[in-house]
């Protein structure tokens, strides 16, 4: 399994960025994707989550309203697009890949992560 950030880089305070992740190598559209981000000194954190369909989102409320989770399953990609970007979010942006059976964590995928710069 093969997960690939790609979108990261520098932006001023306010404004955008999209990551992308690329997969390969398992399943895709079985999977939940989820996006982490680890700021320096600190634990990696959940940002947002797409069902394995897309019906279904959640984000934590220090990103809600401005980053955006999406996912296209006939190209293998999930999509974070961040809007009004603030000094705190950054970080590295880790895309993740998750699948439970009967309940049971049975895998558990990440990729290398893709540097979030916010600075004026």
């Amino acid at each position: 399994a093969r997960l690939v950030e790609s979108g990261g880089g520098l932006v001023q305070p306010g404004g955008s960025l999209r990551l992308s992740c690329a997969a390969s190598g398992f399943t895709f559209c079985n999977y939940a994707m989820s996006w982490f981000r680890q700021a320096p000194g600190k634990e990696r954190v959940l940002v947002a989550t797409i069902t394995s369909t897309g019906d279904n989102t959640f984000y934590p409320d220090s990103v809600k309203g401005r980053f955006t989770i999406s996912r296209d399953n006939a190209d293998n990609r999930v999509y974070l697009q961040m809007n009004s970007l603030k000094l705190e979010d950054t970080a590295v942006y880790y895309c993740n890949a998750k699948i439970h059976v009967r309940g049971n964590l049975r895998n558990d995928y990440w990729g290398q992560g893709t540097q979030v710069t916010v600075a004026f």
